[in-house]
């Protein structure tokens, strides 16, 4: 942040005037680091007339609320035909005087150092960087955390001799702490979480990005969002946060929609993540939730684990996306939120610096800091808005409780709508097939696992016909139902319904036999009032590392299994862990990190359509400017097992830098009169540059060109050359006389000296200048052709450019 090492001259000059005026009282302040100099500031009073709002201070959205932590654009602005010299801009919280350091709320952040700078007699102000007219000022100013209360912001406004306050106007802000929408869920993280046992959540996202939405410049053909990747996470790791610069995963997911480094960095963790999220693209960006379901996934919570954090690319973009950062689903009340609903405006994570969807690259160096998007960024952004207004959402995110285990230990015992949502949610089910994957119906239901009233299950199952889109897994080829033995039923009075198993827990030992431990809970207590004997907890032996000695190494637990290598018929799997700590001594680790085993897919007969992957995208069409670039795919599958309708080709723009415009000349002009009425001489003709050339297109031409012209021949024509030049140089020495004379004689006429020169009609590359002679005086006796104006023209700057 720049400080100015010494106070602006003008505003400082005009508030000590001012000050110092008898129109002004000023109250005893207590004085602070700020020397008093802030207080005297605020305590000053005008006699402004009501009702006059030539100036205007003004938040970006108008908004009446801030959101603790939030960024916003603060706009100080003159009416026209007002100006106004220097100003100040200060923020306070509601109640105070400014006479303590702890009085000033939030931080402003200089955007243009020419124009605005931090005071330096009062450090929480901001004011004019140099004195000059202005009709207009831009900073930003980010909110204050939860718990600040109501802010005031202020301004004073120097115009010419005179300073304005105003309390109360156009030239004072109140805005108050936004109230939390979601219920018990925190607007900040906090500290530390209270929350007992552990939440399993779904969070479910909805684009709202389409072109009836955002119509400006929207992307027709390449529109869509990147998978989505995140984490549910403990305080100590930070996914990306607004002012903070973006890692080189929240790069690729920004600049390329690539989720693979982000997960790498969020696996590389290790225990400070509990779950890793990850959802499918999204193409195109939107579509009606009749056609396609909005994605989702499933993830989990626990005391120290309780933050959670996502983003997307909307593409195409230079590199720009939405998220959630560091979302705290652990309560005030020691519980788990049930629901949060969060609205999402696009941020810019500083690494590329294009204005527009399809700008092309242009890094921006050095790393700028993550910052949301504002309508008034730049002109040419999609999302721009001359008036300041705020952005229209282009998501939704919502995130639901579906299930709690262990034992709660919240002071707020959840009411009957808490566990009836708690069941809704769990009971709902979603067919969130991929639409890259083709499956037979399913097979009938197989005989219940139990053969007495003792709860069962019952399978069912499917097969995977075509894995269109090898990066997106095809889950969900077997499907399980509670059920009971014959003659039972599920109406019996005493029957208690149970929740599915949750994932297992961590294994309790690093090394070494441990145990683990997985949790389900009572969906449906017996309507008879009996007690549910079913169990709620299953626990049973692990061993993540064998070996506990020096000579060992510790290994995480197992990863997911990866998908089939194989869409058909045999192929192989595999799966990872990592090494959390090499040998203590020193030597080399001999853990297993990578496990493969086989896997058998569908008869491969009974795929329709085999598909290879994508190709590389072509060259672009055209070598410079705007073209068109294609990939294709091949179909694997024989013709006879089934018609293929997939798409075997896509096209996208692209975009190369400007094609070279050469110069344009225009026509040459007629030929100029001999410069000589006898003997040897010269004539020219020119021609004028109509458009100069542009991104290296060819240069300019000669602009002038000459020619020998002879008229006739002179009266001594047996002359030699020496004679000719002693009359024209005697012929010099006339014209030279001619000139100082008052004027120049002709027969019949008296004429004025030769004007001077005009300037010459270019720089460099051949030009023309004039100069005349004219009539002062016409005698009587004068011929009609012997008495009239002169004109000479000759060249000149005839070097090249």
């Amino acid at each position: 942040t720049k400080v100015s090492p010494s106070p602006p001259p003008l505003l400082h000059t005009h508030l000590t005037k001012f000050l110092s005026s008898p129109r002004i009282n000023l109250a005893d302040g207590k004085v602070g680091k700020t020397d008093g100099y802030c207080s005297r500031i605020l305590q000053a009073q005008s006699n402004r007339k009501e009702g006059n709002h030539e100036f205007r201070l003004r938040v970006e959205g108008d908004p009446e609320n801030y959101q603790p932590g939030s960024t916003y654009r603060v706009t100080l602005i003159a009416s026209s035909p007002s100006y106004f010299r220097g100003f100040t801009l200060i923020a306070l919280k509601e109640g105070t005087d400014g006479g303590k350091d702890e009085d000033y709320t939030g931080n402003f952040q200089i955007i243009d150092e020419e124009e605005t700078q931090f005071m330096t007699n009062c450090p929480p102000a901001v004011t004019e960087s140099t004195p000059r007219r202005r009709t207009s000022i831009q900073v930003f100013w980010t909110a204050p955390p939860s718990g600040s209360g109501c802010v005031v912001l202020k301004a004073s406004i120097v115009q010419r001799r005179t300073i304005y306050f105003q309390d109360e106007g156009s030239l004072t802000k109140r805005m108050c702490e936004k109230e939390s929408l979601y219920g018990d869920a925190t607007d900040k993280p906090l500290l530390d979480c209270c929350a007992c046992g552990t939440a399993k959540y779904r969070v479910t996202f909805y684009g709202n990005w389409s072109e009836k939405i955002h119509p400006k410049d929207y992307p027709r053909r390449a529109n869509h969002w990147s998978a989505i990747i995140g984490a549910s996470h403990s305080k100590n790791y930070v996914l990306w946060e607004y002012g903070g610069f973006a890692s080189e995963g929240v790069k690729q997911v920004a600049e390329l929609g690539s989720p693979v480094k982000m997960e790498e960095e969020i696996r590389q963790k290790g225990d400070e993540v509990l779950t890793v999220i990850k959802m499918k693209a999204q193409w195109p960006a939107w579509q009606p939730l009749n056609v396609r379901a909005a994605p989702s996934a499933e993830f989990s919570v626990d005391r120290t684990r309780h933050l959670m954090s996502f983003l997307t690319m909307l593409g195409p973009s230079p590199d720009w996306n939405v998220g959630l950062s560091a979302e705290d689903l652990c309560t005030k009340e020691c519980g788990w939120a049930q629901r949060v609903v969060q609205d999402l405006i696009p941020w810019d994570a500083g690494t590329d610096s294009g204005v527009t969807y399809e700008s092309p690259n242009k890094p921006t160096v050095p790393q700028d800091k993550i910052r949301p998007l504002t309508s008034l960024d730049h002109p040419q952004s999609p999302f721009y808005d001359p008036e300041g207004g705020a952005i229209t959402p282009v998501a939704r995110v919502v995130v639901e409780r579906i299930a709690r285990k262990g034992e709660q230990c919240n002071i707020v015992p959840d009411n009957v709508d808490d566990i009836v949502a708690d069941i809704a949610q769990e009971e709902k089910e979603e067919d969130d097939t991929p639409e890259t994957c083709i499956y037979s119906n399913w097979s009938p239901w197989s005989a219940c696992s139990s053969a007495t009233c003792e709860k069962g299950k019952r399978m069912r199952q499917r097969m995977l016909k075509a894995q269109l889109d090898l990066s997106v897994p095809c889950p969900h080829t077997q499907d399980f139902e509670p059920c009971m033995g014959p003659g039972c039923s599920d109406e019996d009075a005493s029957t208690c319904m149970m929740s599915e198993w949750i994932t297992w827990s961590p294994c309790s030992m690093s090394c070494g036999m441990g145990t683990r431990s997985r949790e389900r809970y009572v969906k449906q207590f017996p309507d008879d009032g009996s007690v549910c004997t079913l169990p709620t907890e299953e626990t049973e032996n692990c061993v993540v590392n064998e070996e506990c000695s020096p000579s060992s190494c510790l290994v995480t637990e197992w990863g997911e299994w990866d998908v089939c290598s194989a869409t058909c018929g045999l192929g192989m799997k595999r799966r990872e862990r990592m090494v959390k700590m090499p040998p203590a001594d020193g030597s080399i680790c001999g853990a297993e990190v990578l496990e493969v085993e086989k896997c058998m897919m569908p008869e491969c007969h009974t795929i329709p359509c085999m598909l290879t992957p994508w190709s590389d995208w072509s060259d672009c069409s055209v070598t410079c400017g705007k073209g068109l670039r294609t990939r294709q795919r091949m179909l694997k599958s024989p013709v006879e097992l089934g018609e293929c309708t997939e798409e075997l080709e896509q096209v996208e723009k692209c975009m190369l830098p400007e094609c070279p415009i050469d110069c344009v000349m225009s026509e040459w002009t007629e030929w100029s009169e001999c410069n000589k009425s006898c003997g040897k001489g010269h004539t020219i003709r020119t021609r004028m540059v109509k458009l100069e050339p542009q991104f290296g297109g060819d240069t300019c031409p000669e602009t002038i060109q000459r020619k020998k012209c002879k008229i006739r021949k002179c009266n001594r024509a047996n002359s030699n050359e020496r004679k000719q030049r002693k009359t024209e140089q005697r012929e010099k020495r006339r014209s030279k006389q001619a000139r100082v004379e008052v004027a120049s004689e002709h027969p019949g006429c008296k004429m004025r000296p030769w004007s001077s020169w005009t300037e010459c009609t270019k720089l460099c590359g051949g030009g023309i200048q004039e100069r005349l002679m004219t009539v002062k005086q016409k005698f009587k006796t004068a011929q009609l052709s012997s008495c009239k104006d002169r004109k000479e023209i000759r060249a000149c700057n005839v070097h090249p450019c």
